[in-house]
């Protein structure tokens, strides 16, 4: 796990972008600010990250952003209801890349905010989004 904090620094902050989410776990007070931009179908296109969490929170961001390209508003909203289905103990593993890395922190409830940061961060970006038309 702690070796895919070290890839966060692919994703660095974008303040030029024009699309903006934070997210703040409340039980450890672990952030994360994601800036986007959207291709035209409304799917994430280039993403930037501010990440000030712990290795879990970290690790969860790194593995978001390896494969947050190319998702929109609604496929974002539904792996999120999943992978807290899963933190719940009451669905099985999503079908997200890498997500099992995350299995330990799974039993640590306090650490369920800090894996859930980067999808509502980016949920919150992506629902300040203009309708397409």
């Amino acid at each position: 796990m702690l070796a895919l904090t070290l890839e966060l620094a692919q994703w660095p902050a974008m303040e030029n972008l024009p699309l903006h989410g934070d997210a703040r776990a409340p039980t450890c007070g672990s952030t994360l600010a994601v800036d986007l931009a959207l291709d035209e179908a409304g799917r994430i296109d280039t993403m930037g990250l501010r990440v000030r969490a712990c290795a879990v929170g970290q690790a969860s961001a790194t593995l978001f952003a390896r494969h947050a390209k190319g998702c929109d508003l609604a496929a974002l909203q539904a792996m999120h209801d999943r992978i807290e289905g899963w933190l719940d103990g009451e669905a099985p593993l999503p079908d997200w890349p890498g997500l099992a890395m995350l299995e330990p922190a799974r039993h640590y409830p306090a650490r369920h905010g800090a894996i859930m940061l980067p999808w509502k961060a980016a949920i919150a970006a992506l629902s300040s989004a203009p309708a397409a038309s």
